[in-house]
């Protein structure tokens, strides 16, 4: 194993170039981590050993602070003297492991399974439902064996015996595109599945660093997607992410480089003019996509669990965020958490609602699902 025995630090003189800084979008937004935090057996695989370089010889900004741990599942030390301190430290740290779990846990209704590519990201989304999964965990986690991870998955969709397209979820615990200029992992995916015929890969982000991506040959077999929600949602709860502009900008990028896309309209809030302010959403992306755009929409409503209204309410004080009881059902999720629901007649309301928009506004689209 390559430990910090074999690592040298660069001399004086020794300068490295790692990036160049830019006026676009996507290098706005890509991830860059206040500190990283290396496994050590991430360190035996080759994108470990390059981000260690990477991170290492930088002198123009200076040198991120890295340092090597045990296991990325056991981060400690890290700054912060109030939950809410703490939280946006740990969203600022990148910690790069080796993912050894390769069972894929199922991903209803995205999905036929989970494909970790990264757990977390850098967003401090108020509602987001990993502050239940993630718990007191929420740094930006990346592996480095992913061949190994596509190759798990390869054994699924042969085990399937080619009845049916089998479909991964590259989203399902975090947003693998802010740090895919880092990794590569998204390109490496979507390469990966455009040569399995019977598998199917699917991603979906706010971020809009996805021009790595565009030259692609994806063989129709990955759908990228772009969660998508209305400016005061954006600007009220989705802070640390692109405006609605750009990840329309995103999304309109994908779909010209023939990729099938899809917005996920998430999380929807019932309350003041929400029906107008959806349709308006609905227009505005119907100006983005170019004609014949294959296009998939996915519609969640808000909910919660008792866990991430706790986490909220310390990582972010003044939210806003309508986490009462009164107007909510108490229901379990598919793994087990109880969340707080609009009760079915609301969801049948908005259900109904988001069909007429896709029929009328974005005729050809597939509403997927609005749970």
């Amino acid at each position: 194993m390559l430990t910090a025995r074999h690592i040298r630090r660069p001399g004086p003189g020794q300068r490295k170039d790692v990036e160049r800084e830019t006026a676009s979008p996507a290098a706005r937004w890509t991830f860059r981590p206040a500190r990283v935090l290396f496994e050590e057996a991430a360190l035996d695989y080759e994108m470990g050993r390059r981000l260690w370089d990477l991170f290492t010889r930088r002198e123009d900004p200076p040198a991120v602070e890295t340092r090597l741990i045990p296991s990325h599942n056991r981060v400690t030390g890290l700054p912060g003297g109030t939950p809410a301190e703490a939280y946006r430290e740990a969203k600022r740290t990148l910690v790069v492991g080796v993912r050894r779990g390769l069972d894929f846990a199922p991903c209803r209704p995205s999905a036929d399974y989970q494909l970790p590519l990264v757990t977390s990201c850098p967003g401090l989304c108020e509602y987001c439902y990993l502050q239940t999964t993630l718990g007191r965990r929420p740094y930006v986690r990346i592996y480095v064996n992913i061949d190994e991870i596509l190759a798990a998955a390869g054994r699924l969709v042969a085990a399937a015996g080619g009845e049916r397209p089998v479909t991964f979820e590259g989203a399902a615990v975090g947003d693998p595109i802010p740090v895919e200029p880092l990794t590569g992992a998204v390109a490496r995916a979507v390469a990966f599945f455009a040569g399995l015929p019977a598998g199917r890969f699917r991603f979906v982000t706010k971020f809009p660093s996805v021009e790595g991506l565009l030259a692609l040959d994806h063989g129709g077999r990955t759908r990228a997607r772009i969660t998508v929600n209305t400016p005061e949602v954006i600007r009220e709860h989705d802070h640390g992410t692109p405006g609605l502009e750009t990840r329309l900008e995103t999304v309109g990028w994908l779909a010209s480089a023939g990729y099938p896309v899809g917005v996920m309209v998430a999380p929807v809030f019932v309350r003041g003019e929400w029906r107008e302010d959806y349709r308006t959403l609905f227009e505005r992306l119907r100006s983005a996509l170019p004609p014949g755009t294959d296009l998939t929409v996915e519609v969640v409503t808000h909910r919660f669990t008792a866990a991430a209204r706790r986490n909220i309410r310390e990582r972010h004080p003044e939210t806003r965020l309508p986490l009462g009881e009164e107007d909510r059902l108490l229901r379990q999720g598919q793994f087990g958490y109880l969340k707080y629901v609009y009760p079915p007649g609301l969801i049948a309301e908005v259900r109904e609602h988001f069909a007429e928009l896709t029929r009328r506004l974005l005729p050809g689209a597939v509403l997927e699902y609005c749970v």
